[in-house]
């Protein structure tokens, strides 16, 4: 059974310290404190990175593996806030790549509800854009004011206005975090600049946003989505001699790409700086994750699929296989933390989570109720920020579904609890994973567990009839 656990506690259970503070979190300082509220509604800061992998931080994603981290890069600011909060060591991206997973932020759905054609014809439908996260906020309460910056990325000429956002950068893209946009030399040519991928310039806009909020007493939702680190590699010439000088790692070793997240990392943790110097840090919940996996090695390989063993490196996800644009855990396995208030510092939990969750968990910590028009992909997860009721394990059994809308190599995937299912529909080949004593995806064990396999691909299959008919041409 998934557990929860401080990062101070046994691996089997908490400690007896650890438990009273549960305790007293939990039965006396959160209702209090949410009583206190009722007129003063939490801010939230959500927090998107751009094809970050799950061991690219100084600090592991994973409390019980100690290598899920990196032996290169340098993150404090985001050690700070994973210190600060509840780390997921199983947060899934909806998606492996970026604009299928920011769609499904926005909604709460899955990336095989919204589908990949058909998502255009959807956002036309103005009931479904009243769905959205910013417009149910909104609902919950009028006086939330929402920003975007950075990189918006749905590819359908929605802008975040269209979708509540009072303040935004726009109908953004790659290109407008890039200097220069040459796809010849993206993976080899390294750009120094004083603002790289916009981080700066994001963050003083976000800051700014910030502060007019709390001069009008007004609560509101912040979404920064970093351009970085989304090659090109830009970065500060600071940033790249001190990597260029340091020893490279085993898994990590590229300057420019450890430079960028550095940046980065500075830029967050102006935003995390800004929230005490306004004194809001215990009225405001902090989500951190990335859009998709980071890919698997620079430059990518087209061999993507293959096992491995396969590869005379590990891959750049290590100890996951894979990376961006594919359903092995690397591509969608991400960074995931929650801080905030009544939240258990420097806390973990292996209880799978994914970004369709957003949608719903801040809708009940602002104290409102989902669209009962809108059809949720995503779960509720506030009694896991507050470790209510986790030890209920069947309140947490889920299916998390995925699609690669790729006409190359589409694959479907199933999460089903510990296990994992993947189907490849060009191939028809299977294969299935048990995550608990695989996270590698190293040993497919499908032909000892036909029964399993056979029950996770019906429920694969009715899902998508159900929810969505443009992935079943695969289906035979």
């Amino acid at each position: 059974m998934p557990k929860l656990n401080s990062g101070k506690g046994c691996i089997s259970g908490y400690s007896v310290r650890n438990a009273i503070l549960i305790t007293g979190i939990v039965f006396f300082l959160l209702p209090v404190s949410l009583i206190a509220q009722q007129a003063k509604r939490p801010n939230f800061i959500f927090i998107l990175a751009d094809d970050l992998g799950w061991s690219s931080l100084a600090t592991s994603m994973d409390q019980q593996l100690t290598n899920a981290k990196s032996d290169f890069h340098e993150t404090p600011n985001l050690d700070r806030l994973v210190k600060r909060g509840l780390r997921f060591s199983r947060g899934y991206a909806p998606d492996p790549i970026c604009t299928p997973t920011r769609r499904s932020i926005q909604f709460g759905q899955s990336s095989v509800r919204q589908g990949d054609d058909s998502f255009s014809e959807k956002i036309k439908n103005p009931e479904f854009v009243g769905a959205s996260l910013v417009h149910q906020l909104k609902r919950t309460d009028s006086h939330y004011r929402a920003a975007h910056f950075g990189k918006w990325d749905l590819r359908t000429g929605v802008t975040p206005k269209q979708l509540g956002y009072d303040e935004s950068d726009g109908d953004t893209g790659n290109k407008d975090g890039d200097m220069v946009s040459n796809k010849e030399v993206k993976w080899s040519q390294v750009y120094v600049s004083e603002n790289p991928k916009q981080a700066d310039s994001i963050t003083a806009r976000a800051v700014r946003f910030m502060q007019h909020a709390v001069a009008d007493e007004q609560p509101f939702y912040l979404q920064v989505s970093h351009y970085a680190t989304h090659v090109n590699f830009e970065t500060k010439q600071k940033s790249l001699d001190y990597f260029n000088n340091k020893e490279k790692g085993k898994i990590h070793e590229n300057a420019a790409w450890a430079g960028m997240l550095k940046d980065l990392d500075a830029g967050i943790g102006q935003l995390l700086g800004m929230l005490d110097s306004l004194n809001i840090t215990e009225n405001t919940f902090i989500f951190f994750m990335a859009d998709n996996g980071g890919v698997e090695f620079i430059p990518p390989v087209s061999n993507r699929l293959d096992h491995p063993t396969k590869f005379k490196s590990p891959m750049r996800n290590y100890p996951l296989r894979g990376g961006k644009w594919t359903l092995y855990e690397g591509g969608i396995r991400v960074p995931f933390v929650v801080a905030g208030p009544g939240i258990l510092p420097d806390s973990h939990t292996d209880i799978p989570v994914s970004g369709l969750d957003i949608l719903p968990t801040i809708i009940q910590l602002a104290r409102g109720l989902p669209d009962v028009k809108s059809a949720l992909d995503g779960k509720n997860i506030a009694d896991l920020l507050f470790n209510r009721d986790v030890h209920h394990s069947e309140k947490w059994n889920r299916n998390i579904y995925f699609h690669r809308y790729n006409n190359t190599y589409p694959h479907s995937a199933i999460i089903s609890g510990n296990f994992k299912l993947i189907q490849f529909w060009k191939s028809n080949e299977v294969e299935l994973y048990d995550l608990r004593k695989d996270a590698g995806e190293l040993n497919n064990i499908a032909l000892q567990n036909v029964t399993r396999v056979r029950s996770m691909q019906k429920e694969l299959k009715e899902y998508a009839l159900k929810v969505n008919s443009e992935i079943i041409k695969w289906f035979r």
